[in-house]
C-alpha cells in the first residue's frame, strides 16, 4: 500500500513539475538554515564540553556592591584562593591563573610571539586537557617549567622532540619544556598555546609577590575549583559567600560576596545584572534559532498554501477513490506520505546545501563549525525534522482534500473555496514574519552603524599598539628618538594598557564631597609623556602633564570621572589613590575604550616613567603603514633582537568590539533574504494558480477590451492588500522585539517612521516584481485560445 502511495506521489509530482519545484525549493531552502543555525548553535553550547566532569567545575567570582548596584568581576585575589584551600575540604582541586596574555618565546633562532598563561600547579587536574607527553603529576615540579601544545612545539621545535628542551621568555628565562599538551579544540574558552607555572611568575614579578602578602581587595587574578563528587553546590556556594566579610578593615572585602559560575556557563553567558549571569551570546543564538525556525515556518506555509490551492485538481481522484470505499484515514495517511516524500527530497537537497553553504558560514561568523556525521544525534535529529515538517507541511492539506464529500464532487461542484480564506491568513503570517525580520534587520543595522559613527574620543587611524619588551622599556627615550628619525613616525609614548582597552580599576581612597561608606571605581592608567598627543584626546580643562618623572603628584580625569565625582570645578582639587594625593592638572574628552554602545568608563591617567607595558605609536599620515611597519620592526630588533614584533592597529581592534552584533545584523540579513526568497517563490506558485483558474474570467475581459495594464492590476490587487495587511501586523510586532534588543545598549538608536515605510514598500516591490510576470503573461494570452472550449 504505502508503494502506490509513493508512486502516486512520484506521479503527481512529475505532472505538476512547477508546482513540485516550488515546494522542494522552498522546504530545502528553509531546512537548509534551519539546519545550518541548528549546527551553530550546537557549537556555540558544545564550548568546553571536552572537559571531563563540568558539573564539579567553577570559577570563582565576586559580586561587588558599588552603591547599590551590583558587579560583577572575575578578578579576585591570592588571599581568597589561599583561604579556599585551606578552610574549605569541599574543594577537591584549586588553581589561580594570570589573564593569559601574550608573552615572547624563542627556541634556537625561532622567536615567536603566543598568547600564554601562568598556572598552579593544579590547573591540568581541574581541566584534564591530555598530555601526549609528559606526567600530570610532575610536570610542575620544577618552576622554571613550561608545558607546550602540540602546534606551539611544531612551530619552535619542528619535527624534533622539545621535552628538555630551553624555551626563552620575554627575553629573561630559560625555561624547560615538560610536557606537550593536545591543541586545544576550537570549542574551547582557553586559547593558551603554552602553560608556565604560577611560581615562576611570583619569582619573575614583585607585584605578584606583594599580591601573595596582600588581603582581599587586591584582586588581580583568576581562580578555578573544581569541587569533590557529592558536594552540594548551593549548600557550599552559601558557605563562601561571605568569606572575605572578615576583613573588616577593608571596605572592597566587606562589599565584595564570593560566587560561583559553572564551566557550562563561561561560553553563553557573559553578561551579569544584579549578580547573576543573564545573558551574553545566548540572545544571540536565540535570537538567530527564531529566525530559523520563522524561515522554515515560512516554507511550511508555502507548502500548505500551494497544496490547498491545487486541491480542486485531485477532487476528482478523491470522489472517485471514496466512491469505491476508500475511507478517509487512509486518504489522509497517502497525502501524509507524499508531503513525507516531498519533504524528504527536500531534507536530501537541505543537506547538501548546508554542506556547500557551511565553509562561507564560518568565514561570516570567524568559526568552524563542523558537520557532526559520526554521531548519531545528527541522523536522528535530521529524521525526527523530516517527520516533524511533514506533518505540519503534510497536515492541513491531508485533512482538507480526504474531507471532500464524493457526491457533490462527481457532480461537477467546485471544491476549495472554503479554505481560500485560510490561504489568504497564511500568506498574511508568511509575509508579516518577512516583514518583521526586515524591519530587525535595518534596526540592527542602523545600531551598529550608529555606534560607529560615535566619535570614539581618540585618533584611532593610522596607530599602532605593541607591548614593550623590558630592553626597550628600559631604553625608551632613546627608542623613541631613532623612530622618529625614521620619519615614518610622528609621535609615540608607553602606557600601562593599550588605547582600546583598560586592564586596570581601582576604588579612590577619597575625594571632595565624598559621602559615607561611597566607593567609587575608576580605570586606571599609568602613562608616558606624550600619551594624548599621540592617542590623539583632547585636554578640554587645564592642562596636560609635564615630563613624567616631575609631574608624579599629578593625575587627569576623563569627563565621565568628573561627573561621577560631582566635581563642578575639577582642576586643582585633590583625590586620594592607594594612599597618594594627586592634584588634578586637567580634563580630558571622554574616549571609548571599553563598549562603543556603553557610557564611557570613569578613568584617571596618572604619569608613570616606569610602567612601559604598552608602546602607542602615530605613523605617518603620508607615509604606507606597510613601510611604517618594516622600519619600525628593524629599530625594534635592534634594542630587543630577542624579541619578535607584534603589534595591532587600534582602528581594527575598535572594529573587534562590534563583532557580535555585526554577526548578529550579518546573519538576520541572510536569513531575511531566504525568508523573503521563500515568501515570493510561494508568491509565485499562487499567482501562477490564480492566472490559471481565471484563465476565461481574463479571456472575456479581453474580448470586451480591457488592457494589459487593466489584468495585471486585477490580478495584482488581491496580492498587494494582503501584504500591506501583513506590513500593519508586522510594525508592532517588530517594534516590540527589537526595542527590547536595544535596551541592552546604553547608546542606542531611535527606531524611526522611516524603518518600518522602507521595509513596507521593499516587501511590496518584491510582491509586484514576484507576481508581474505570471499576471503579465496571462494578460497577454489570445482570448481565443482561452475560451476555445466554450
Amino acid at each position: 500500500m504505502i508503494n502506490n502511495y509513493i508512486k502516486v506521489a512520484y506521479r503527481n509530482m512529475r505532472n505538476n513539475k512547477g508546482f513540485s519545484v516550488i515546494n522542494i525549493l522552498g522546504l530545502a531552502t528553509g531546512l537548509a538554515v534551519a539546519l545550518i543555525i541548528g549546527l551553530w548553535a550546537y557549537h556555540e553550547a558544545s564550548f568546553d564540553s571536552q572537559v571531563p566532569e563540568q558539573d564539579r567545575v567553577f570559577q570563582v567570582r565576586r559580586n561587588f556592591d558599588s552603591n547599590g548596584e551590583i558587579l560583577n568581576f572575575k578578578a579576585v585575589s591570592l588571599k581568597l584562593g589561599a583561604t579556599l584551600k585551606s578552610a574549605m575540604p569541599e574543594i577537591e582541586y584549586l588553581a589561580e591563573t594570570d589573564w593569559m596574555g601574550f608573552h615572547n618565546l624563542k627556541a634556537g633562532e625561532k622567536k615567536l610571539v603566543l598568547d600564554g598563561a601562568h598556572v598552579a600547579d593544579d590547573f591540568l587536574h581541574i581541566f584534564q586537557y591530555p598530555l601526549i607527553q609528559g606526567d600530570i603529576n610532575t610536570v610542575f615540579q620544577d618552576p622554571n617549567s613550561i608545558i607546550l601544545t602540540q602546534s606551539a612545539a611544531k612551530a619552535l621545535f619542528g619535527s624534533d622532540d622539545p621535552i628538555g628542551k630551553v624555551v626563552r621568555v620575554d627575553n629573561t628565562d630559560n625555561l624547560t619544556v615538560t610536557g606537550i599538551l593536545k591543541d586545544l579544540p576550537e570549542n574551547s574558552t582557553f586559547r593558551f598555546k603554552y602553560l608556565m607555572t604560577m611560581r615562576r611568575m611570583e619569582q619573575a614579578y614583585e607585584y605578584v609577590r606583594n599580591s601573595r602578602n596582600s588581603g582581599y581587595g587586591n584582586n588581580g587574578f583568576q581562580e578555578f575549583v573544581k569541587l569533590k563528587p557529592g558536594v552540594n553546590l548551593e549548600q557550599f556556594a552559601a558557605k563562601i559567600k561571605d568569606i572575605e566579610k572578615t576583613e573588616t578593615a577593608s571596605e572592597n572585602a566587606m562589599r565584595s560576596d564570593v560566587v560561583l559560575q559553572p564551566i557550562s556557563r563561561w561560553h553563553l553567558y557573559g553578561k551579569y545584572e544584579n549578580g547573576k549571569d543573564a545573558g551574553g551570546l545566548i540572545d544571540n543564538i536565540r535570537t538567530a534559532c527564531v529566525v530559523g525556525l520563522l524561515v522554515l515556518l515560512i516554507a511550511c506555509i508555502n507548502f500548505i498554501n500551494l497544496s490547498t490551492a491545487r486541491s480542486s485538481k485531485r477532487a476528482k481522484e478523491v470522489g472517485i477513490r471514496k466512491a469505491i470505499g476508500a475511507e478517509q484515514q487512509f486518504l489522509i495517511f497517502q497525502f501524509l506520505v507524499e508531503s513525507f516524500v516531498t519533504t524528504l527530497i527536500a531534507a536530501v537537497i537541505a543537506f547538501m546545501l548546508a554542506m556547500l553553504a557551511l565553509p562561507l558560514f564560518n568565514r561570516i561568523t570567524t568559526t568552524t563549525v563542523p558537520i557532526p556525521f559520526s554521531s548519531p544525534w545528527l541522523y536522528i535529529i535530521l529524521i525526527s525534522a523530516v517527520v516533524i515538517v511533514s506533518i505540519i507541511a503534510g497536515a492541513r492539506p491531508a485533512f482538507i482534500l480526504s474531507s471532500f464529500r464524493p457526491v457533490k464532487i462527481l457532480k461537477g461542484m467546485r471544491t476549495g473555496k472554503t479554505s481560500s480564506n485560510s490561504r489568504r491568513a497564511l500568506v498574511i503570517a508568511q509575509f508579516t514574519c518577512s516583514i518583521a525580520l526586515i524591519i530587525a534587520t535595518i534596526v540592527i543595522h542602523n545600531q551598529i552603524d550608529y555606534a560607529r559613527n560615535r566619535s570614539a574620543g581618540y585618533d584611532k587611524d593610522m596607530l599602532i599598539q605593541t607591548r614593550l619588551p623590558k630592553e626597550i622599556a628600559n631604553h625608551f627615550d632613546a627608542f623613541r628618538n631613532q623612530l622618529l628619525q625614521t620619519g615614518v613616525v610622528t609621535n609615540l609614548t608607553a602606557s600601562s594598557s593599550p588605547v582600546t582597552d583598560v586592564y586596570a580599576h581601582n576604588d579612590l581612597d577619597d575625594f571632595p564631597g565624598k559621602l559615607p561608606g561611597e566607593t567609587v571605581e575608576m580605570g586606571v592608567f599609568n602613562v608616558y609623556d606624550n600619551y594624548f598627543q599621540t592617542a590623539g584626546m583632547k585636554i578640554i580643562a587645564g592642562r596636560d602633564f609635564h615630563a613624567s618623572a616631575t609631574d608624579s603628584q599629578s593625575v587627569i580625569l576623563n569627563e565621565a570621572a568628573v561627573k561621577r565625582l560631582r566635581l563642578n570645578n575639577p582642576v586643582n582639587q585633590v583625590i586620594t589613590w592607594n594612599d597618594r594625593r594627586l592634584f588634578i592638572a586637567g580634563v580630558v574628552k571622554d574616549a571609548l575604550m571599553l563598549s562603543p554602545y556603553s557610557k564611557a568608563d570613569p578613568a584617571m591617567f596618572i604619569p608613570d616613567a616606569t610602567d612601559k607595558t604598552w608602546g602607542i605609536i602615530r605613523l605617518a599620515g603620508k607615509v604606507n603603514p606597510h613601510t611604517a611597519i618594516q622600519e619600525i620592526e628593524k629599530v625594534f630588533a635592534g634594542y630587543s633582537p630577542e624579541s619578535a614584533f607584534a603589534y595591532q592597529f587600534a582602528d581594527d581592534e575598535y572594529e573587534s568590539k562590534f563583532r557580535q552584533e555585526v554577526l548578529i545584523g550579518r546573519l538576520s540579513m541572510i536569513f531575511t533574504c531566504f525568508a523573503i526568497f521563500i515568501s515570493c517563490l510561494g508568491l509565485l506558485g499562487l499567482a501562477a494558480f490564480t492566472a490559471e483558474q481565471r484563465t476565461k474570467e481574463i479571456g472575456i475581459r479581453k474580448a470586451l477590451g480591457a488592457s494589459v495594464t487593466q489584468i495585471w492590476a486585477m490580478l495584482s490587487k488581491d496580492f498587494v492588500i494582503l501584504v500591506m495587511a501583513s506590513a500593519l501586523l508586522a510594525a508592532p510586532l517588530a517594534f516590540f522585539f527589537v526595542n527590547r534588543w536595544l535596551q541592552q545598549f546604553d547608546y542606542r538608536v531611535n527606531i524611526g517612521i522611516s524603518v518600518f515605510l522602507i521595509a513596507a514598500m521593499g516587501a511590496l516591490l518584491l510582491t509586484l516584481f514576484t507576481i508581474s510576470y505570471q499576471a503579465i503573461r496571462a494578460a497577454l494570452m489570445n482570448p481565443v485560445k482561452s475560451l476555445r472550449s466554450e
